[in-house]
């Protein structure tokens, strides 16, 4: 009877231990692990590998002294439901871990393959290292841009960070986020999504660098009313495909406080939409609402889509406070800069009085669009006359397909070559016989383009380096430490060497004369002159001739010396 109750009581015990996440040899904290080889404290099989990852997440967020889930690879883990991740937590993985979508997985919209615990938020969260592969081609009977199987998706979250990160072949975002703050994204691979790279709505504190992103159905990165945003140093790209996307970033506002928006530093190529989008919808509103500085970004190629109008450069409409300054934009499509809302004749956002400024830009070889390409090819275009106006300062255009301004014009452009170091392997730097970077040492041209100390007067230019003319380039390097140089090249002066001369003695009453020489490599003029000549010699500082007929009593020793200068440099002898 005994023995019968104990193994009852075995099973039930077995039974329990066997259903609770349990961590059989718990890694001390703050780190758990998660692997596909038997070594991680949850251990997974490659098929509905969510369980377990989910289990080490919220073994971390019930446990304060742990922090950071670790998946190890090489593995890939295969998931068929969403990993939710608590506040406090690092979600992080070995370069060759991958999370993969399984096939035909079937999820409802906005269901993505990472999610904060809590509906109404978490804060402080971690996402790095590891790759994500969306499996784009093993759930193809859905949409692209739909929403489904966004890479990450939070609400209401705070502190967030994203970072080295492989994300690929999806049909959503790579992080979107809405109703949050201090979020960065930084030092990821985004390649083919299905929608941005990341998308930020109604957020503040938003900011992204260093990522290269070659966009697929929509843009890199993308802000809907959204405040306090920088975009910087990240590489924008895209592909020939009717799946190309749009834009590569997209600022986008319909209410509330959109400004402090800086977009700089970015090489922008071969966008299938616009390089920027700029678009209001919001029609009349306060000016002091919107503002948005884009510099020292390179475009080139933008705007390939044969199938929209609206394509370019930098095209907006209903924003306040646009400052476009010293970018290089390069065989964009349409024009480097247009103001203009889907269609040549759409009437854009109620309201007037936004205002675009294009400052200290070089704009050339602007080709026309594909759809309706008459009256495209311009360098700056404005199809919203009555409510925008573009105002043009110290601009380079050059070699634009249809001219350079339509329904604008300029006082203070100038219209030659700006000389490019070569900017067909994508080097924007300017000549310069002064001097100019080529990536690692100061080098010198034949020539300097005339965008060197071009810029408008009203410019910084105290970050260009000496000598920088007192004034800023035009062009991506202006009022930067890899501007150009100013001024005429310094040359290398060698000082000349005067030849050797002999002591001499001469009688009283004979005459003495020699010829003080010298070289100089450099070939420059030189001058003589002489300290210590005796009463009655003469020296001729142009031919160098020294001349004495010494008189009776001048009898003695002299010490004479000899100089010969180039004008900066300078040699010297003495004879006695």
């Amino acid at each position: 009877m005994l023995k019968r109750k104990l193994g009852v009581l075995f099973l039930i015990g077995c039974f329990i231990l066997s259903s609770v996440p349990m961590v059989s040899c718990r890694t001390s904290a703050p780190m758990i692990y998660v692997a596909g080889d038997g070594s991680g404290d949850f251990n997974c099989d490659g098929k509905d590998d969510h369980v377990q990852i989910n289990q080490a997440l919220k073994f971390v967020a019930e446990n304060s002294a742990y922090t950071t889930v670790h998946l190890k690879g090489p593995f890939t883990y295969v998931i068929d439901n969403t990993l939710l991740i608590g506040s406090n937590t690092i979600l992080e993985g070995d370069s060759n871990a991958v999370i993969k979508l399984v096939d035909h997985a079937g999820w409802t919209t906005m269901k993505p393959l990472i999610q904060q615990m809590s509906s109404s938020g978490n804060h402080d969260i971690t996402i790095r290292g590891f790759e994500v592969d969306v499996n784009h081609d093993g759930n193809a009977e859905l949409a692209k841009g739909k929403g489904y199987y966004n890479v990450i998706y939070f609400l209401y979250t705070s502190n967030v960070t994203v970072h080295d990160m492989y994300m690929h072949d999806g049909h959503g975002d790579g992080l979107r986020i809405k109703y949050g703050s201090n979020i960065q994204f930084y030092n990821n691979t985004v390649y083919k999504l299905g929608h941005d790279g990341l998308f930020a709505i109604e957020c503040s504190n938003v900011e992204a660098w260093n990522n290269k992103i070659t966009c697929r159905t929509n843009s890199a990165l993308r802000v809907w009313n959204t405040k306090n945003v920088k975009f910087h140093d990240n590489f924008i790209d895209s592909f020939y495909h009717w799946s190309a996307g749009g834009p590569g970033i997209q600022v986008e506002r319909s209410k509330g406080d959109m400004n402090n928006i800086e977009i700089y530093d970015n090489v922008i190529t071969n966008t299938y939409g616009p390089g920027i989008w700029l678009i209001g919808t919001a029609g009349a509103y306060d000016k002091s609402l919107s503002s948005v500085y884009i510099r020292h970004n390179i475009f080139s190629d933008s705007g390939t889509n044969p199938s929209i109008e609206w394509v370019g450069g930098v095209l907006g409409s209903g924003f306040h406070n646009v400052l476009i300054e010293n970018n290089v934009f390069d065989g964009v499509h349409n024009a480097a800069v247009v103001n203009m809302y889907s269609t040549d004749t759409n009437a854009g956002p109620s309201g007037t009085g936004f205002t675009t400024t294009v400052r200290n830009n070089v704009i050339v070889n602007t080709q026309q669009r594909t759809k309706n390409a008459a009256g495209t090819g311009y360098g700056v275009i404005n199809r919203l006359p009555k409510s925008h106006k573009i105002v043009l300062e110290n601009n380079c255009l050059y070699s634009n397909t249809a001219g350079n301004y339509k329904n604008v014009n300029s006082a203070t452009d100038i219209y030659v070559d700006p000389l490019f170091v070569n900017s067909k392997s994508g080097d924007y730097h300017l000549k310069s016989v002064a001097g100019r970077w080529n990536g690692e040492t100061w080098v010198k041209d034949s020539i300097s383009s005339p965008c060197i100390d071009a810029g408008s007067a009203s410019s910084a230019y105290s970050n260009e380096p000496d000598d920088n003319g007192g004034r800023i380039n035009i062009g991506a390097f202006g009022n930067t430490k890899y501007a150009s140089k100013s001024g005429t090249p310094i040359v290398d002066n060698q000082a000349p060497v005067i030849n050797s001369i002999p002591d001499v003695t001469v009688e009283a009453g004979k005459s003495l004369t020699f010829t003080v020489s010298a070289s100089d490599a450099d070939g420059d003029s030189l001058a003589y002159s002489a300290s210590g000549i005796p009463t009655g010699a003469t020296f001729d500082s142009k031919s160098g001739v020294f001349s004495w007929t010494p008189a009776a009593g001048q009898e003695g020793t002299y010490s004479v010396t000899f100089e010969v200068s180039d004008g900066k440099l300078k040699d010297s002898a003495t004879v006695a």
